[in-house]
């Protein structure tokens, strides 16, 4: 099987950078909780198989320890749009250089994507909410 690592790179990176944002550096170390977020569970398990880290007995690659760095560096600024390029292209380089690789993580169930909730409100005093457990009063004598 074939798989298209730019494309493979395209689609895994907002998993391990959703990873990175919530753990920052300690995303290569950090024990997973069960309450951890789907998202970020998958994007930490891939970082750790991109970096060679899920298996301890193995050296790292220069490919893996290049997203290691990239993923350290991303960590102090997950904003950055030039970072996250640069986790991409080496998520990438490693996955073109390791078809093996490219085709088990290709192969892997990924969680759905978070759904995006757009709030609108309109009027005065309308409140906009997401989620609501309670009451909403906007009256002057609430």
């Amino acid at each position: 099987m074939s798989v298209d690592a730019i494309q493979l790179a395209q689609d895994l990176t907002p998993y391990a950078t959703a990873a990175v944002t919530a753990y920052g550096t300690a995303v290569l170390a950090r024990v997973e909780s069960d309450a951890a977020d789907a998202t970020v569970s998958f994007g930490r398990r891939l970082l750790l198989r991109l970096t060679g880290r899920d298996a301890p007995d193995t050296q790292p690659t220069a490919e893996q320890d290049a997203i290691a760095d990239s993923v350290s560096e991303l960590a102090g600024a997950p904003d950055d749009a030039d970072l996250v390029a640069m986790v991409r292209v080496q998520i990438r380089r490693l996955l073109a250089a390791d078809p093996t690789l490219a085709a088990e993580i290709a192969g892997w169930a990924r969680p759905a994507a978070a759904a995006t909730v757009t709030v609108t409100t309109s009027g005065e005093r309308s409140p906009a909410v997401h989620n609501n457990y309670g009451t909403i009063h906007t009256g002057d004598h609430s």
